[in-house]
């Protein structure tokens, strides 16, 4: 059996682009090498493309040629420079390994329409919709499901701290992995936690904390056929979720416990289930997502927020959701892959 042709690009010029180096690094691990013929194409942080023989750590110092993929349809895939003159490389598919800005937002998808090729993941609008978490809230309320109240504010524009019922949490309305989050208890605090998420997005959300237990929910498949991997439970002995910002999350978060399967009654099980699927639905997923979501007290789950390319780190929460109901990611990228291939031939 001939191989596929893949092209998995990571990196990028986000916040998250270390994260994507060792999601890649563990995708490389698994993959099925009788089956694919992998091409890494790492973008650095300067957002120059190149084709490199392996994701290592310091990938960008081995034998790397710039590349680039086609927005044109004809040659179906990369272009690489070889002494002085590009080649096109023909892909059957693409797997963007990436997250945040650039990666997960919908404009590497868009590039990834133009060029005709399947593609792993959401499409351009699913993506850019759950990258900005104030649409997405929308979305999911109209769908009826919880979210936290929530305030916006856009470039220059500021926000009554006598208006707010403290604490709240403080973000970039469209970034990821906790970069630029603050928690504020006192409206003294609000002017400096909203320049510390501007650093990351022009426009800033503020959300009501939510109390109840973080709990996440990994999916997988297209429409109505979706696979649900085991939900887990973040324990947290104080502040709040950020193991990515982290200086060694491989050997265990500071403030962390993962607990997958999620210590929680069937009942809530069930619910965090099928509340995320309802999610990846109305928010247009494909591929794969992680839903995550706060249960309270009262048994009732409120959204926190959807990641449509979660870390596939050896520390990351998907994968070991997905392992827990008895898929390794060697066999999630197999699934994730053919996925994008049948979407492509509808």
């Amino acid at each position: 059996m001939d191989r596929l042709s893949l092209a998995i690009i990571f990196g990028g010029s986000s916040e998250e682009h270390p994260i994507s180096v060792k999601s890649v690094q563990e995708v490389a691990r698994t993959l099925d090498l009788e089956r694919y013929e992998p091409f890494y194409v790492g973008i650095t942080k300067d957002g120059a493309w190149k084709l490199c023989d392996s994701p290592a750590t310091n990938w960008e110092e081995g034998d790397c040629r710039p590349a680039m993929l086609s927005p044109d349809k004809s040659v179906h895939g990369l272009l690489v420079l070889e002494q002085g003159r590009y080649r096109a490389i023909r892909m059957d598919v693409v797997f963007p390994v990436l997250h945040g800005k650039f990666g997960e937002d919908g404009a590497m998808q868009g590039l990834l329409e133009l060029s005709g090729v399947p593609y792993v993941g959401c499409d351009v609008q699913s993506s850019a919709l759950c990258m900005d978490k104030s649409l997405a809230y929308l979305v999911a309320r109209h769908a009826g499901v919880a979210t936290p109240d929530f305030w916006t504010a856009a470039a220059g524009e500021h926000i009554d701290p006598d208006r707010l019922p403290y604490p709240v949490f403080v973000k970039p309305a469209r970034s990821g992995s906790s970069f630029g989050v603050s928690k504020v208890s006192r409206k003294e605090e609000l002017s400096s936690a909203m320049e510390t998420a501007r650093q990351y997005d022009s426009k800033v959300l503020i959300e009501e904390a939510v109390a109840g237990d973080e709990v996440g929910c990994a999916l997988l498949g297209n429409g109505t056929e979706l696979l649900a991997g085991e939900p887990d439970r973040v324990s947290l002995s104080h502040g709040f979720f950020r193991i990515h910002q982290e200086r060694e999350p491989e050997r265990g978060s500071e403030n962390a416990t993962f607990i997958v399967p999620a210590d929680i009654s069937p009942g809530a099980r069930e619910l965090v289930r099928e509340t995320a699927k309802t999610l990846y639905r109305v928010l247009g997923c494909n591929g794969l997502a992680r839903v995550d979501l706060f249960l309270k007290e009262d048994g009732r789950v409120v959204l926190n927020e959807v990641n449509t390319l979660p870390g596939l780190t050896s520390y990351s929460r998907y994968p070991r959701m997905m392992a827990a109901a008895g898929l390794s990611l060697g066999e999630v990228v197999d699934r994730i892959v053919s996925l994008a291939l049948a979407e492509r031939s509808r």
